[in-house]
């Protein structure tokens, strides 16, 4: 039973929960180990945190899970956990995300900073699971939100004044993985006449490869802005950052032709683990990116 319970859990998700390091990245913190106690605690608080949503989507998804060809293999799908032990490992994942916070920080500040963030997060996501992921749009742009509120609690965490790029790099780049997520639900309703998710109806494959286009658009130029921005060369001291927009671009397009070609958008975290083209993209990028910073 308890591994089947550490799988509904979700703990290959918990990877997402990585958004909250940013702001120390960015801020230039990653020598202060002073700031990395609190990250870490803000980063396993999310992850109990986004566990505890996982449960209660699962709890209301079981239906449609055990009609989707991957999805039918989840612990309440497949019938090896019941409902009332999701309810239990949910409200568990909850106390313990809480209890993380108030344990973990030393500052009063934190502790309500990080604990109304992650509320809002618990709040925001149940809306989601309850009502509002019936709504085309809105349910992608509210996974994008959750993200955005994993860098504001890192930003706390770390002291660090959040740019409006950091937030708009973060929205971006999430916005444009949700949308090609939910086109794995489409291609799926499309082949097997099967709605996994009740806002699919109003999503067809021309519209998503429309949004993710522009989405990917968006968040390239964004980039490339926030890379020559007087502001960001002043702070950082360095006018190469512009050279890092390759490895971002390759990424992007490369995310696009598993999606729109190869229709392996499932699973993000998957993607992001196992094609070595991105994995390649992603710590080339990182490299660079830290030597422009901190060197």
């Amino acid at each position: 039973m308890i591994p089947n319970i550490f799988l509904l859990m979700r703990p290959n998700q918990w990877s997402k929960n990585i958004f909250v390091f940013l702001p120390m990245f960015f801020g230039r913190h990653l020598t202060d180990l002073s700031c990395w106690w609190p990250n870490i605690c803000a980063f396993l608080a999310f992850c109990f945190a986004s566990s505890g949503i996982y449960c209660l989507n699962d709890i209301y998804d079981a239906e449609s899970d055990s009609h989707h060809p991957k999805k039918c293999r989840r612990p309440l799908a497949c019938g090896s956990v019941s409902r009332k032990q999701a309810y239990y490992t949910m409200i568990v994942c909850w106390i313990l995300s809480f209890g993380l916070i108030f344990t973990g920080y030393q500052e009063i500040s934190m502790k309500i900073g990080v604990a109304s963030i992650v509320a809002l997060y618990i709040l925001l996501n149940i809306a989601y699971c309850l009502r509002l992921k019936l709504y085309s749009v809105i349910d992608v742009f509210i996974i994008a939100l959750g993200f955005v509120l994993r860098v504001i609690s890192g930003g706390i965490s770390s002291h660090v004044e959040l740019s409006h790029w950091i937030v708009l790099m973060t929205f971006l780049l999430t916005l444009f993985i949700a949308i090609a997520k939910r086109r794995d639900d489409v291609v799926v309703y499309e082949n097997s006449g099967v709605m996994l998710r009740d806002s699919i109806g109003y999503y067809n494959i021309s519209f998503i490869n429309m949004a993710l286009c522009i989405v990917a658009s968006v968040t390239m130029i964004c980039y490339i802005m926030y890379t020559v921005s007087d502001e960001v060369i002043s702070r950082i001291g360095n006018n190469y950052l512009y050279t890092t927009s390759i490895f971002v671009l390759a990424g992007l397009v490369r995310y696009l032709q598993l999606t729109i070609v190869e229709e392996k958008s499932g699973s993000p975290s998957r993607i992001l683990i196992q094609d070595h083209f991105i994995l390649g993209c992603i710590l080339a990028w990182s490299l660079t990116f830290t030597c422009l910073l901190y060197l």
